[in-house]
């Protein structure tokens, strides 16, 4: 009897308890939003590997590829026959295609000749991006905007067909960023006030609506969620119809005292509520498909609060920053240039160094808006080409021109 309890003693199994050995091997960075993260690596012993509900069963060498979703970052798990896991978590990342790109309005996108003119240089190599106006200063979406609040406010203007531009745009390989003009919106401040919303605008001491050089009613409330909301939800709806990418404009409180506004709800700063509405915005505009920037003062990396934009801030929560480096925008002596208007190359290499430095560790890179429009000084190819130099000789392969009449300086921009 003892002999046959020895016996069935020594035969029970010990239980498996040992995990699979994963190792995973850092995906290549995505060059867009759309794109499918590609997760590879080795599970030795796994019967599945899985990212959520995507599952798939590795080789007999324990290696394994899965696809899935774009997502900031995913968790690996590796499962053996017993029950037994090990997981790993794998941060995505971004390589941000270069743009060398044009503004144009909705109107002018309307308009065959300054549209073909635009197209002509795509068709030349001289630009691959297209920015085009989704909300513009005047607060109008130039689209059949399917947002309530852009409806109900008048906001709405079908200046242009959305998707067929973005169709057009595609065909000739070119990117296309939508610009929304965040919180300089006269529309919808202009109906919240009328229509008894007061606190959706910022307000003067005497609690009127702030009066500036924009007119008496310009500027929404950055602290107030139903208009950050509102900005979003229209990057949302511009990134699912098929914009590569989302650049706010205007993403600031209005220039001027801070003692002479006041933003109701708001707490903290105003560059605090700045910052916060990037962060509220980046995931759902990455999850819709697009890229997330903003455009920024040249003097905010030197003098933040001026407008609340704090560049460091803001940087980590956008894939590049844009700063308006604009020659005749800046003051005699800044940057040590004395004739900044008449020194383009200058003060451009300059102070995109100063943008560098300010957005060193945040993942965000610098993509600089040049001037290509007349203002003191006559500006044509000579004065377009300094700064495209200035540009690539700081590192940047890349750049927005800006003439609020959609009309460039062809011989200024070399082909790629």
């Amino acid at each position: 009897m003892a002999g046959f309890a020895l016996s069935r003693s020594a035969a029970v199994p010990s239980a498996d308890t040992v995990p699979p050995v994963l190792r995973v091997t850092p995906p290549d960075p995505v060059r867009s939003y759309r794109a499918p993260i590609v997760v590879r690596g080795n599970a030795v012993d796994a019967v599945r590997v899985s990212i959520g509900t995507d599952t798939v069963t590795p080789g007999p060498d324990g290696s394994f590829e899965i696809s899935v979703p774009w997502a900031p970052a995913v968790e690996v798990v590796a499962a053996d026959a017993a029950g037994n896991q090990s997981s790993s978590v794998v941060v995505t990342a971004l390589a941000l295609p270069r743009m060398r790109a044009v503004h144009v309005t909705a109107h002018a996108w309307s308009h065959e000749g300054l549209r073909e003119a635009v197209l002509d240089l795509a068709r030349e190599g001289r630009i691959d991006t297209v920015q085009l106006d989704v909300k513009d200063e005047d607060g109008v979406v130039g689209y059949d905007s399917q947002v309530p609040l852009a409806r109900e406010s008048g906001a709405v203007a079908s200046i242009y067909d959305a998707q067929a531009a973005l169709r057009q745009l595609h065909e000739l390989g070119l990117q296309v960023v939508g610009r929304i003009v965040a919180f300089r919106d006269p529309t919808v401040a202009a109906w919240a006030w009328h229509n008894g919303r007061p606190d959706w605008v910022v307000q003067n001491p005497s609690g009127q609506p702030y009066s500036s050089h924009y007119g008496p009613i310009a500027f929404t409330n950055v602290a107030h969620p139903d208009i950050r909301r509102y900005n979003i939800d229209l990057a949302v709806e511009a990134a699912q119809l098929g914009f590569d990418g989302v650049m706010y404009d205007y993403v600031r409180r209005p220039d001027g005292s801070l003692t002479s506004m006041h933003f109701a709800g708001l707490t903290g700063t105003p560059t605090d509520a700045v910052a916060g509405f990037l962060a509220e915005s980046r995931y759902p505009v990455h999850v819709a498909g697009a890229h997330l920037s903003a455009a920024v003062y040249g003097i905010a990396s030197t003098r933040p609060d001026e407008i609340a934009q704090d560049i460091p801030r803001m940087a980590r929560n956008v894939d590049f920053v844009a700063p308006m480096l604009y020659p005749s925008h800046w003051n005699s002596g800044e940057y040590g240039v004395p004739n900044p208007s008449a020194q383009p190359y200058d003060i451009i290499l300059r102070s995109l160094h100063d943008f560098q430095t300010s957005t060193a560790g945040t993942g965000a890179k610098v993509v600089p808006w040049l001037q290509d429009f007349s203002l003191g000084i006559p500006y044509g190819d000579a004065e377009l080409r300094a700064q495209i130099d200035a540009t690539r000789d700081a590192g940047i392969d890349g750049f927005f021109l800006w003439n609020a009449a959609t009309r460039y300086h062809t011989g200024g921009i070399p082909p790629a």
